[in-house]
């Protein structure tokens, strides 16, 4: 990755690039280590912008779109950004406050009288900007495998938040919640007439002349000029991967963007709201949702003293230097946003194999480079560990599928047969089919899973997409009667299981 290349700038009518005073390492060496880091961590395609002092530094895609047509991306190739939608809909409702539309401590049943949690204080107290900073006490990621992806409208996951049971006290804790996000961006509409989606776009997305930006998944398999979604988590080797339908969650994750418009975006936030010498944002906006409103920690760690969130946007100081970034995964694509007014720097990375760190590790690296740390290389450094981590998990499968033959479980399959009920989720149904179980999850569109019986009362439960994952699970059994079943998926949907139990019918 040290061999030094020329770095390929791809010019623009509309922008302006500058080579000018960067590091060696971003001028000489970028290409070779993003094509180097590629190859080591199974990346189909990436895409990057680096904005410095006002100008692109470089604004380029590596490698492909799709693995069958082996089109390359470009600079205008749209991945989903996930959770980077976030700090878009903290600036909404940051500038709603600004406008007097709105106050961020407004209480949430202010504009939703039967909106409740699963604490009644925490249901009287709950403000828009506890939403934004992840205060309900929750676990990161809580109730996620019930709404992502789901069949559930925007209304009935805001609904089915009352069962989440918190794990800790009411804003004593940093839990990340993307249905909080959702809830907060389901006021806007309420004030502006506008729905969220709507109201990001005219707001910031026109402004900023980010063209080629959607606010929504839908039919993103339709539009111009897309990544396809890859995996090679449980897999075994890369597989692509239908995409996300989450709209339902949409102020928490939907937007779908390019480094080209993303580049709009930073120069915006390192101009103190300004793009082409335009305010598009007040800079009160945007310093409101630079505040920290929930201090993750203040042990220091390396050169880190601090981590905390504001409104979408994670803050921490890093050599000296305070840095604002957010990462986005949705399944088969893991992108980030940072940026570093100290150093006029903003950076994002945009890449479709959501099982690689190599996203982060190249942010850091161009952090690094321009904060003068002496190089090592972060790829090579931590590759070692995420090869044995695949290679255990394929392992463990590969063991799971061993263990399949012909066993015969404790009980006749169609005792297993039935429904089953989990509070938060909902119902699943299970069917026997041939010498297997069959799984109908009732709140998605198109998850299944198969259930195969191994030993000692162990099932493998295998996904379909494959992205939810490949487990062993039990069901509960007592006096000769299936009384429930533990189902887990993959931590990158959320990571405590969920206990379904079999209905009397």
């Amino acid at each position: 990755m040290r061999k030094i290349t020329a770095l390929i700038i791809i010019f623009s009518v509309y922008v302006s690039f500058s080579t000018q005073a960067q590091p060696s390492f971003v001028k000489d060496s970028l290409d070779s280590y993003i094509k180097a880091g590629m190859k080591d961590w199974s990346i189909p395609g990436l895409a990057i912008t680096i904005v410095h002092d006002g100008n692109i530094v470089t604004m380029k895609g590596y490698g492909v779109k799709s693995l069958e047509t082996k089109e390359p991306v470009d600079e205008n190739t749209l991945f989903i950004i996930a959770s980077n939608s976030k700090l878009f809909t903290g600036t909404a409702l940051a500038q709603l406050d600004y406008n007097k539309k709105l106050s961020l401590d407004d209480k949430i049943t202010k504009y939703f009288p039967d909106y409740k949690l699963y604490d009644v204080n925490a249901t009287n107290l709950v403000t828009i900007k506890d939403m934004l900073s992840h205060h309900l006490g929750t676990k990161t990621f809580q109730g996620d495998f019930t709404f992502w992806n789901s069949a559930l409208s925007r209304n009935e996951v805001m609904k089915r938040m009352r069962y989440l049971k918190p794990s800790t006290g009411f804003r004593t804790n940093f839990g990340y919640c993307n249905s909080c996000f959702l809830t907060a961006g389901e006021i806007i509409p309420k004030v502006t007439g506008k729905s969220w989606e709507v109201y990001v776009y005219d707001s910031f997305v026109m402004p900023l002349e980010m063209s080629h930006t959607q606010t929504l998944t839908y039919a993103m398999e339709r539009m111009e000029n897309f990544a396809n979604p890859y995996t090679n988590s449980f897999s075994g080797g890369l597989t692509q991967i239908p995409f996300d339908k989450i709209d339902n969650m949409a102020p928490a994750t939907s937007m779908v963007s390019c480094v080209s418009d993303l580049s709009h975006w930073l120069l915006m936030q390192l101009d103190s709201g300004k793009y082409n010498n335009k305010q598009i944002v007040p800079w009160q906006v945007i310093a409101k949702t630079r505040d920290m409103t929930t201090p993750i920690s203040s042990r220091k760690k390396g050169t880190t003293h601090f981590n905390g969130y504001g409104l979408g946007v994670f803050m921490s100081d890093y050599q000296g230097k305070q840095i604002f970034n957010h990462t986005g995964g949705a399944d088969g694509f893991v992108t980030n946003t940072c940026f570093v007014p100290e150093l006029n720097l903003g950076i994002s990375i945009l890449t479709n194999n959501d099982n690689q760190n190599f996203f982060e590790i190249l942010r850091l690296q161009i952090l690094d480079a321009y904060l003068d740390v002496p190089y090592a290389n972060r790829s090579k450094q931590q590759l070692t560990r995420h090869l044995k981590d695949n290679q255990e998990q394929q392992d463990e499968i590969n063991e799971w599928k061993n263990r399949i033959k012909n066993n015969k479980p404790l009980l006749p399959l169609s005792a297993y047969e039935g429904v089953y009920e989990n509070q938060l989720y909902g119902t699943i149904n299970i069917v026997a089919e041939n010498d297997k179980l069959k799984i109908k999850f009732n709140s998605h569109r198109n998850l299944t899973a198969t259930l195969q019986y191994m030993d000692n009362d162990e099932w493998m439960i295998n996904y379909a997409p494959i992205m939810y994952g490949v487990f062993k699970t039990k069901f509960g059994i007592d006096s000769n009667k299936v009384k429930n079943l533990e189902i887990k998926v993959s931590d990158f949907i959320e990571y405590d299981p969920y206990t379904f139990t079999k209905k009397i019918m």
